[in-house]
């Protein structure tokens, strides 16, 4: 997982919380809000959790929200190792990046956010696209919602890592 920065058309900033998983690259959920904390990645990565299983190990860099006490805690509890980049390398991350790189360019560039919720639906227009119905080469011409199927890294027995 990783964050993207962004503005609405007024100059208002906002950030974009991206979590990729690796093997299928299906983009797990993007949420975007003026501001984000550790216990709000706690929170997004809880209903993720919910909705398509529990990772063994989550891949992601220094930020202050990745830091922090509130996500600390939540991945003690949940069992869930949280594998930290190296300062200054992202391409210890390289899926999340190439990930980021495209919603950057395929979504935020492209778009005029009017307003938080105009950001959300677009963004979350984008997010459904580019899982489901854009085939990825690295993925032999599937999409990553075909790849991923139901429930895919919880039949390996949590082996699956998310970015």
């Amino acid at each position: 997982m990783d964050f993207v920065s962004d503005s609405l058309f007024n100059g208002r900033r906002f950030r974009a919380l991206t979590l990729v998983e690796n093997f299928s690259r299906e983009c797990l959920a993007i949420r975007a809000e003026p501001r984000l904390y550790g216990s709000d990645v706690a929170e997004i990565l809880d209903q993720v959790v919910e909705e398509k299983g529990k990772p063994s190990r989550i891949f992601l860099d220094n930020g202050p929200e990745f830091i922090s006490k509130a996500l600390d805690l939540w991945a003690y509890q949940a069992r869930i190792t949280l594998d930290f980049s190296r300062p200054g390398k992202p391409t210890d991350n390289a899926y999340i990046e190439s990930f980021n790189g495209s919603f950057r360019d395929e979504c935020l560039n492209t778009h005029w956010f009017l307003s938080m919720n105009d950001a959300r639906a677009k963004i979350e227009s984008w997010r459904r696209e580019y899982n489901e119905f854009r085939p990825h080469s690295s993925l032999g011409e599937r999409t990553p919602s075909e790849v991923a199927g139901p429930g895919h890294w919880m039949l390996r027995g949590q082996k699956k890592a998310r970015n």
